[in-house]
């Protein structure tokens, strides 16, 4: 789903580059309506991960700080601030600070792969061969089904952030080069760092650890890449890999503040927003957007408003983020649909485009078919949710709201606008395929670039088309 997703928006950015990319081709490609809610539903995902990431460092911290002689709020306080100097110092500082941090969760990852595959195979301290025993010794799906659906929200949440991308086109010189390699890089990320991790994690923990569930739902101690490092009994590297994951929460953070910014301020120039939030200082940065998108990390503060450490305000906030990304998705492949109708219908080629998606308008009917099964499986589980004969009436209610608030919110939004506004579908002649366009593949580039391809030998062919 995510492959496919993510080559349609790299055939609409690398065509139209413009600011607020999801919003921009919902309401052009679609309804208008629909375009504002996408844009108000992409800027609340990243306003709720802003707080969400600090709550959720905090909690990582308990690893060390079992008995929270620091309280709670001074650490969500000392990340805010340390967010807000990166952001104050400009666009330069964010980008240092991404590159470190993404250099670090990389070798990380990749030192982790290496290590648990020696501790898989006996080479550690504890000395025990592990083999597969994760997928043979008791069931992989304790809750069945229902346990299934009730982690796709948080595993489509830990790939928020691969759409980032298309934000950025408007920003990027060349994006008709650039961008499609961008999106394609992703392929390797996502089998390097998530299924190979996982991978080595499924066979090496078993299902039904009790160390898995820990005190609580929120016990950093229950973080399986910990755990990992644990059963091969090497002393020091679980403070390492948890130090790293407090790190990556941190910067997560810093990618909220930027990219939510960047799309309150498009909204504001697509007349959506108040006006003062247009501004952009000299350095290019709409400062003003900035300062409120940092002001929602203030509500890490309502970790105070219970008494699970941080527990609740975590799960409201991953209702809201975990949700909402799925719907910016589902949006992209039907905007990608839709464009390549109209392109058609107003006689366009294909072949015209600077790139392409590979897996064509197919890919986006099944990247679009897979994100509503997901929104589904959300409502499925929201209504029935596990264990539901333990909860009755309130809890029944709660339990629902907690699940589905995104798609509530979003319904909100949409309804209003469309009784607001008025607004219709876009006909397909009516789709306007010329505001922000990048320049068309002439006949002599197309001849060109196939008469490169045609003399590179076939293991160069291959690579080209992963990178």
């Amino acid at each position: 789903m995510i492959l496919t997703t993510l080559a349609a928006l790299g055939e609409l950015a690398s065509t139209f580059p413009v600011p607020g990319a999801f919003a921009e081709y919902s309401g052009r490609f679609l309804d208008p309506a629909w375009g504002f809610t996408i844009g108000y539903n992409y800027l609340m995902q990243w306003l709720a991960t802003l707080p969400l990431e600090f709550t959720a460092a905090a909690i990582v911290i308990r690893f060390w700080d079992e008995d929270g002689s620091v309280p709670r709020g001074v650490w969500i306080a000392i990340f805010f601030l340390a967010v807000s100097a990166i952001h104050i110092i400009g666009l330069r500082g964010y980008a240092e600070v991404e590159f470190s941090a993404t250099t670090m969760k990389m070798i990380t990852i990749i030192g982790f792969i290496i290590c648990a595959i020696v501790i898989d195979c006996g080479g550690t301290p504890s000395g025990q061969y592990l083999g597969a025993r994760g997928w043979h010794d008791g069931p992989a799906f304790l809750n069945k089904f229902k346990g299934f659906c009730s982690v796709l929200t948080t595993a489509a949440f830990a790939f928020t952030g691969t759409e980032l991308v298309g934000l950025a086109a408007a920003e990027t010189p060349a994006p008709h080069k650039h961008i499609p390699r961008a999106c394609k890089l992703v392929i390797w990320r996502v089998i390097v760092f998530y299924f190979l991790s996982l991978f080595m994690i499924t066979l090496i923990i078993l299902p039904s650890d009790p160390r898995l569930h820990g005190t609580s739902n929120y016990d950093p101690n229950t973080s399986p890449f910990v755990l990992v490092i644990e059963i091969g009994a090497i002393k020091v590297l679980p403070h390492i890999v948890n130090a790293v994951i407090m790190l990556s929460a941190v910067s997560v953070s810093n990618s909220s503040v930027f990219a939510g910014s960047r799309t309150l301020h498009a909204l504001a120039v697509q007349g959506h927003a108040p006006k003062f939030l247009r501004y952009v200082d000299r350095t290019g940065r709409p400062l003003h957007a900035v300062i409120v998108s940092l002001l929602f990390g203030l509500l890490g503060f309502l970790i105070y408003s219970s008494d699970d450490n941080g527990g609740e305000v975590f799960s409201w906030l991953l209702g809201i983020s975990g949700l909402s990304v799925i719907f910016t998705w589902g949006s992209i492949c039907a905007a990608h649909i839709r464009f390549r109708a109209a392109w058609a219908k107003q006689g366009y080629s294909v072949s015209q485009l600077q790139w392409r998606s590979p897996f064509g308008v197919y890919g986006s009917w099944g990247g679009l078919v897979f994100n509503i099964l997901l929104v589904c499986a959300q409502f499925y589980l929201s209504v029935f949710p596990i264990n539901e004969a333990e909860k009755t009436g309130g809890d029944r209610v709660y339990s629902f709201f907690l699940g589905f608030i995104s798609a509530i919110l979003i319904l909100v939004f949409y309804i209003a606008c469309k009784v607001i506004k008025r607004t219709k579908i876009v006909s397909l002649e009516d789709i306007d395929l010329l505001k922000g366009r990048s320049t068309l593949r002439c006949m002599e580039q197309q001849e060109m670039e196939e008469a490169d391809t045609a003399e590179m030998p076939l293991w160069k062919k291959i690579l080209n088309i992963f990178f």
